[in-house]
Order: C-alpha cells, then structure tokens, then sequence
C-alpha cells in the first residue's frame, strides 16, 4: 500500500466528497470496488478520508494531514484482532514517532481524535472489519420513472372537474373511432365488389363464341347478388356503427346534463339574494344623499 503525501492530499481535500474519495484510493493503490457489495473497503476508505479531513480543518500543514492518513492506514491494518490495551499501545507509539513537528496542542488534537473515533469505537471496527461477510445479498434494477412537470397553479382545476373532463374526451374519442372504421369497412366492402364484378367482366370477356340467353342470365344474377350481398353488408355494418355512435352520445348527453359541482361550489341563489342590497333602500338612501346635498347648497347661498 502507498504512502500518502503532501501533494496527494492537498488534491483530495479540494476535491468533491465523492471525486476525493475515488482520488484517495487511486492514492492508496487500492483496486476498484463495488461500494455496496465491498461494504469492508468502502468503511476503510471512509476511516481514512475522514481522518484527513479533520487534520485540515484543523489547520494541520499538508505533511501533518498526510501523516494523519497514514497513521489511520496503519491503526486500520496492524490492530486487526488484537485487544484494546494493545491497540492503544501502538497508538501512543505512533503518536511519539510522529514524523512531522507539531505544536503541542495540535498533537493532543490528533490524539484526541483518534481516541475519539477509532479507540471509542474498536469493537466495532473489529467487528465489521475483521471478519468476512455473509453474501447473502440480492440486488434488482429498477428504472425510475422522474414525475412529470406539475402545472401552473392558475391552470389547475378540481379532480372531479378533471375526471368528468376526460370522459366526455374519451367518448369523443371513442365516436371518432366509431366513424372511421365505418368510412373504412365501406371503402374496404366497395373495394371487394369491384373485384368481384371485375371478374365477372374479365370472365364474359374471355369467351370467344357468343354467349346464349342462359349464360348471360347467370352472369347477370351472380353480378346482381354480388351488389346486393356487398349493399347488405354495408348497411348491417353502417348499422350496427350507428347505434354504438348513438349509445356513445346518450352517454355523452347524460354526462353534460349532470356536470360534477367545482371546489368551492359557487354561492347558492338565496346567498347571493341574500348579500345583494334591497332596491328599495337604495333608492332611498339615494333620495336622502340627494336631499342632504340640496340643504347644504342652499346654506352656503
């Protein structure tokens, strides 16, 4: 594992939290991970950058906040599954053999954070990473849909007013639909009677002799039935249209006879009577108004 420096750090301070832990491993010479399925290497890398960052809020030169990294790299790797009372031994240790010049109270900073962070919480570290987890993990992607862009408020309107809104457009829609398929099943019905009685000409065409009374009545029958079967089937289909048309408007007419109330309803007729000024009086607080203007002309005369 590399040893942290001045340099090295200095960038990952400055750097975002996510884009200065990425550098801090490129650093460490630490592989790339999976930060969820590799949870041991993902607290590791949070331990140490942490520790640096307290190291420079703390106003720690640059040497001194590299030397704080790496003293949590090596508390992190050399106390794996040893006692508390050794781990502070190696500790006080370290903190003596210092290899940057600090104040005195500066140093009792850093002691005081790691007695208050990695000392505090050994059994923890120790436990979550000393041992090997069990995988026993499953993991789904799911695309997230973003909700769409809410309206204006002025533009909003009452989700009944909405609902019975998009029903009378379904249903017009849906009538639309109705007479299209008709225009289209005519157009197609037409298509297949010319084709029919296309082929009856073509036929009659192909003979050489001269047709004999008897031939020529049955052509004339099978082009006669060949209208009538293609006027038949578009009438039961222009039918049977019609009346899904009609049912869809009876639908509609019902739905606009019985429109939902909005929020707030408007007032009642006897409220707005009842908030609306007698004629009446109007007029005689107009005649009094008018009076009492006259008095006061004719004194100032």
């Amino acid at each position: 594992m590399a040893s942290l420096l001045a340099e090295g750090v200095e960038t990952v301070i400055q750097l975002q939290r996510k884009l200065g832990r990425q550098y801090l491993r490129v650093l460490l010479e630490w592989k790339e991970f999976d930060e969820i399925r590799d949870l041991r290497r993902s607290i590791q890398l949070d331990t140490i950058y942490y520790s640096l960052v307290f190291a420079a809020e703390k106003g720690l030169p640059w040497p001194a906040v590299a030397e704080v990294g790496n003293l949590m790299v090596e508390l992190l790797d050399e106390t794996k599954g040893l006692p508390i009372s050794q781990a502070i031994q190696i500790l006080q240790e370290k903190l003596i053999a210092f290899r940057v010049r600090l104040p005195t109270v500066k140093l009792h900073a850093v002691c005081d954070y790691f007695h208050n962070t990695f000392i505090k919480h050994y059994w923890l570290y120790q436990f979550t990473l000393g041992k090997e987890r069990d995988h026993r993990q499953k993991f789904t992607s799911l695309e997230v849909y973003a909700p769409p862009t809410p309206l204006l408020l002025m533009e909003g309107i009452d989700v009944e007013v909405w609902k019975y809104q998009q029903q009378l457009a379904n249903l017009s829609e849906m009538e639309a639909q109705k007479r299209a398929k008709m225009v289209l099943i005519r157009k197609t019905l037409d298509q297949e009677r010319e084709h029919v009685l296309q082929k009856v000409y073509s036929d009659v065409q192909q003979q050489a002799q001269i047709l004999s009374k008897e031939t020529l009545m049955c052509l004339v029958k099978e082009a006669i039935k060949t209208q009538i079967q293609s006027l038949c089937e578009i009438l039961q289909n222009e039918i049977q249209t019609t009346f899904e048309i009609l049912q869809l408007k009876l639908q509609k007419k019902a739905l606009l006879l019985n429109p939902p109330v909005p929020y707030p309803p408007p007032p009642a007729a006897e409220d707005r009577g009842r908030s609306s000024k007698n004629p009446k009086k109007q007029e005689k607080t107009k005649e009094r108004k008018e009076g009492e203007e006259e008095k006061k002309t004719k004194k100032k005369k």
